[in-house]
């Protein structure tokens, strides 16, 4: 079995409460994150999400249905998605809320793809997946230090 993962990180001035309710509102990702342009259904353990993935910049668009295999409030979201057949391109995609102190959090945000063919897919991970993701932290710290809506 492949696997290539790449991780992101950045540091939010907000608690970590206020980091996964901005991460686990789903409804409001279209007012704010310029790569998952919209996500339907709740933050919770076995639940399947409608995530419409399409990174600013993109004329194309990806709709999928990942299964959360974690959810751990404050600390942890983690989904699962398998676009066509189990074991072929599975995604592995998470979010790790770390306090720091003073109020402050260390976000882990980062993505795996597994299967027989992750290895084709390493220059856009390296390139295109992380430029998307390092945009939405960004826009995710922005949103969580502008404080409770």
């Amino acid at each position: 079995m492949f696997r290539r993962e790449i991780q992101t990180a950045i540091e939010i001035q907000a608690g970590a409460e206020r980091v996964w309710q901005v991460l686990t509102d789903f409804r409001s990702y279209q007012e704010w994150n310029p790569m998952i342009r919209r996500a339907k259904g709740e933050a919770r353990l076995g639940g399947c999400l409608k995530v419409h993935f399409q990174p600013a910049g993109r004329t194309w668009a990806r709709v999928f249905w990942p299964r959360l295999i974690t959810v751990k409030p404050g600390r942890e979201l983690r989904w699962l998605g398998r676009p066509r057949i189990p074991g072929i391109f599975d995604i592995d995609h998470y979010w790790i809320i770390n306090p720091c102190g003073d109020g402050r959090i260390h976000l882990l945000h980062g993505t795996a793809i597994i299967g027989l063919l992750a290895p084709i897919f390493e220059p856009m991970l390296q390139g295109s997946t992380r430029r998307a993701f390092i945009a939405m932290n960004r826009a995710h710290k922005k949103r969580a230090e502008q404080g409770p809506r």
